[in-house]
């Protein structure tokens, strides 16, 4: 029938929005911790202007590997999203252009050393505050502003040794060792999101930006759970357990026929149950096992009669049954191996575009999922969109390039 819509095509579905679809960030950070935290909302939807010195984010270099542009690995594993400009902010006309670019914006990252904001006229108490009242500033740094270590500059390796991360990684044979990930960086880059989504939200309420203070120092202590607990209650200095667990057992690193597995072991049944799959269903009722504590207390006892059990065994089939019957239990793998797993594909925890590899979003909103939209960017590839965005016109543009304002890549030979 005329005008019927019964065989009218459906109406194309509507691309979701993220999370924090019209949230601006004027993304001032390098290396690691900020342009991940700047990643992960950019992945949300948030519109994150990446503002680079003259040098450029030191991570460009930080290879190889290299991408076809040049550009490291490194870098592109932590600004994906974004889009790119430069500014000397050492010259009056950058922090003027700064200035003007926070006029619309919701959230300024930096991670200077604490006092360079404020050598330049741009202290977020007395300079940003009340002319930005909706800014939301979150500062990172290694240690913050005052205090005996205030102003220093903070490095994921030396927070791990400094912080005792080191005393608890490794064992005897190795000494204290630094993780294998800058998890120290990482914890603060996801410590930084937190704080500035609780200040967005915090703003809704009040109408009221503010600052939001991270630190390296503060995020390494974190990590000491149950280390720091266990020492202030007794008073015992944690030590170097291997892969050991120091409050649980069996909760190890074992060998298997082909290669190794962990066991993660955390209560009475699972034991048993494990007891009965490895043939060693004598163990349930030997009174050095009875329970958690007697398991420690014989920890080692208990290692060489699972590490026997396991010897002739193939690694994958034992992880695969003892899944299956509720026994935590997975095989020690490499970094290739651990994203060729069939549920890395299933996540979506790798992704592959257009000459981009990189790690996927690990937060999944059912409404409002994580969107990549934008590949890494070129050194100040979007300066003159951005600008343009701004209020600044073609003349006005080409007069700060003059001055030296926006500085070209690569940047001038020493």
């Amino acid at each position: 029938m005329s005008g019927s819509s019964e065989h009218a095509a459906p109406a194309p579905e509507a691309r979701p929005q993220g999370a924090l679809e019209g949230i601006r960030v004027i993304d001032l950070s390098r290396v690691l911790a900020g342009p991940l935290c700047t990643q992960m909302l950019a992945d949300q939807g948030a519109d994150v202007i990446k503002v680079e010195p003259p040098g450029g984010d030191e991570t460009r270099t930080l290879g190889p590997p290299v991408n076809a542009d040049g550009d490291a690995a490194y870098f592109t594993a932590v600004n994906r999203g974004k889009r790119a400009i430069a500014l000397d902010l050492s010259l009056a006309g950058g922090r003027d252009t700064l200035l003007t670019l926070l006029e619309d914006a919701d959230i300024l990252v930096e991670n200077f050393l604490p006092g360079t904001m404020a050598k330049w006229g741009l202290d977020y108490e007395t300079d940003l505050k009340h002319r930005f009242p909706h800014l939301i500033y979150c500062a990172i740094s290694g240690f913050g502003d005052d205090g005996p270590l205030g102003g220093l500059p903070g490095y994921d390796a030396i927070l791990q040794a400094m912080c005792g991360l080191m005393s608890v990684n490794g064992d005897p044979d190795s000494g204290p060792t630094r993780i294998g990930v800058p998890i120290v960086d990482h914890l603060t880059g996801y410590t930084a999101q937190a704080g500035i989504l609780l200040a967005l939200y915090s703003r809704a309420r009040t109408g009221q930006g503010q600052r939001v203070e991270v630190t390296l120092f503060d995020a390494a202590l974190s990590l000491l759970v149950p280390h720091a607990a266990n020492w202030m209650h007794t008073q015992r200095a944690p030590g170097l357990l291997g892969s050991a667990h120091p409050n649980i057992a069996p909760y190890d690193r074992f060998a298997c026929q082909d290669g190794a597995l962990f066991l993660g072991i955390v209560n009475d049944r699972q034991f048993h149950k494990f007891c009965d799959y490895a043939g060693l269903s004598p163990l349930r009722e030997d009174p050095r096992f009875a329970n958690n504590r007697s398991r420690l207390e014989h920890r080692s006892a208990l290692r060489t009669l699972i590490e026997d059990a396991l010897a002739t065994r193939l690694r994958d089939t034992v992880c695969h049954d003892l899944m299956q019957l509720g026994v935590p239990a997975g095989p020690v793998n490499s970094v290739p191996e651990a994203f060729e797993q069939a549920h890395a594909t299933h996540r979506g925890m790798r992704i592959d575009r257009a000459g981009y590899h990189g790690i996927g979003a690990p937060v999944r909103l059912s409404l409002s999922p994580p969107q990549i939209n934008r590949l890494p960017p070129a050194y100040a590839q979007h300066t003159d969109e951005v600008l343009r965005e701004a209020g600044l016109d073609e003349s006005q543009i080409a007069a700060l390039r003059e001055q030296g304002v926006l500085p070209r890549w690569p940047p001038p030979k020493q």
